[in-house]
């Protein structure tokens, strides 16, 4: 078996007791490869414009429905006038580059290093290299003002989780989460509102803080309205 490459992250969330005595950066050094990485992401995107982040699983095939939709759902939000944002890798991302190109939008990989290579996909316009999972993830929502999530494992969960915890909390306004799919989704839906909600870990509000679509249609009419409103609010 292949011994996965180390990665920065790795290096970063290993105790210093584990490195064996090897010469390994103090964490004050890390901070500024960390600052490095938040100032290229600042530099690159700060005149990216209106955009929309998509996920979902980077194992979705070219000829499966759920990898056609998404380049339907990316050519329709880049018609009605966003730039497109995903992780920059394979399936779903790479679904959702492919229609921001179709769309003639900006088209947004920010790829992250990983153990076994993820290559950038092919319909990218612009890329980003990071090494931090949370350099990245911070990027994927300070130039988006939506999320559109499709189908996926760990990685999506996890962003779609912060997500809503980041609006949940108050952090971020006014940013609509759009889950597609409802036959995936439907079953995390469910165990929310009859589990989560039920035992009192949520409010019932908390559940208004995503939708639940299964046409690109509906995901670029609730973008657009949701943009349109932040933007009258802010008048």
């Amino acid at each position: 078996m292949i011994k996965p490459k180390s990665t920065r992250d790795e290096h970063l969330l290993t105790p210093q007791r584990q490195h064996r005595g090897e010469a390994w950066p103090t964490d004050s050094w890390r901070v500024l490869r960390i600052q490095s990485e938040f100032v290229q992401g600042f530099d690159a995107l700060g005149d990216l414009g209106p955009a929309v982040t998509i996920f979902g699983s980077a194992r979705t095939k070219p000829d499966d429905p759920q990898y056609l939709a998404t380049v339907e759902t990316a050519r329709l939000i880049g018609e009605a006038g966003f730039s497109i944002i995903t992780g920059g890798g394979p399936g779903i991302m790479e679904a959702g580059n492919k229609g921001a190109m179709e769309a003639k939008v900006q088209s947004v990989g920010l790829n992250i290093e990983l153990p076994f290579e993820q290559h950038v996909n092919p319909y990218c316009t612009e890329t980003i290299d990071f090494h931090y999972f949370f350099v990245r993830k911070t990027m994927l929502v300070r130039y988006a003002q939506a999320f559109v999530i499709f189908p996926g494992g760990f990685g999506t969960l996890d962003e779609l989780m912060e997500s809503l915890t980041l609006i949940q909390t108050g952090k971020i306004h006014n940013f609509p989460v759009i889950l597609v799919g409802t036959e995936f989704w439907g079953g995390l839906v469910a165990w929310l509102k009859n589990s989560v909600l039920v035992h009192g870990k949520i409010s019932a509000e908390d559940l208004d803080l995503f939708y639940l679509v299964d046409s690109p249609e509906e995901v670029r009419d609730i973008v657009v309205k949701a943009v349109r409103a932040a933007a009258a609010s802010a008048r």
